[in-house]
């Protein structure tokens, strides 16, 4: 009899991007093979420069590309098994998935508190049930208890930020698409806002897909990250073997070498076969 231990199953994906191209105008590619998952319950890290295909990937998820005259072009996408490429971003937040955008965009002119409460506009189980979510919202976010009265415009962007999760909170989410939530922070508001994030993960079981530059903060609180470089992906892995891995170190957390070069150019780097196909 055999005394090894049987190999834990694999985390059930709450999100699965199956090999997308996303193109803009009908001509400018953006995307090109992209393929990530991200399991129930689990921080996802997509990683990579400016430019690189982050917010696109999340707008495609979120499906807010036709704005831009975007359009997902091939592969497909799946939440919680069922394919959503080609619902409203409406039908996909009453699902349970919400995109929280880069720059915030809050209503400068509400208050921090009308500005939460539009996050229940799909909502259709009564105001009691809603005070109840912005309750224990202003619970993880004591700070916007204080300043619920005030006008978001005038709020700090620390503020504008938790007013921009908390929104996205009332919608009751099982995931969240968080796109470069420390922009423009100090680094002590971003650690602020990646601790409530993984209290988030912890004790309400949201599931989190964040896109960040600052790979070395998201790699601290994610489980796996995956790496995109010109609208591919280039490398993925838990997140322990991405911050110890030397060329992440070098090209993304700024340890040894002279300046930023690219995966491409280095020798030993292999890119996986699912994402030429």
């Amino acid at each position: 009899m055999s005394n090894t231990a049987p190999a834990a199953a694999p985390a059930e994906a709450i999100l699965e991007v199956n090999n997308i191209e996303v193109i803009y105008d009908h001509v400018i590619l953006v995307l090109k093979g992209v393929s990530l998952s991200v399991p129930r319950g689990g921080i996802t890290a997509l990683l990579g420069a400016n430019g690189a295909g982050k917010t696109t990937t999340l707008k495609a998820i979120s499906n807010l590309l036709h704005a831009e005259r975007g359009e997902v072009t091939k592969g497909s996408i799946l939440f919680e098994g069922g394919e959503v490429q080609n619902l409203s971003p409406n039908d996909l937040v009453r699902r349970g998935c919400i995109q929280v955008m880069e720059g915030r965009h809050c209503f400068g002119h509400l208050s921090v508190e009308d500005n939460l409460l539009t996050g229940a506009f799909t909502r259709r189980d009564g105001q009691a049930a809603i005070r109840q979510d912005l309750d224990l919202v202003y619970t993880y976010f004591p700070r916007l208890k204080e300043r619920r009265n005030s006008q978001a415009g005038y709020t700090s962007g620390g503020e504008q930020q938790m007013t921009a999760i908390g929104r996205a909170l009332l919608s009751r989410p099982k995931m969240i698409l968080l796109d470069e939530p420390s922009m423009g922070l100090a680094p002590q508001l971003v650690e602020e806002i990646f601790e409530i994030v993984k209290k988030l993960n912890e004790e309400q079981g949201v599931s989190f897909l964040l896109a960040e530059q600052n790979t070395n903060v998201a790699l601290r609180y994610a489980k796996y990250g995956y790496i995109l470089e010109s609208g591919r992906v280039v490398l993925d892995g838990e997140a322990q073997a991405l911050r110890e891995n030397e060329d992440v170190k070098e090209f993304y957390l700024g340890v040894g070498g002279e300046g930023r070069r690219s995966f491409r150019n280095v020798k030993h780097y292999k890119r996986r076969k699912r994402w030429l196909s």
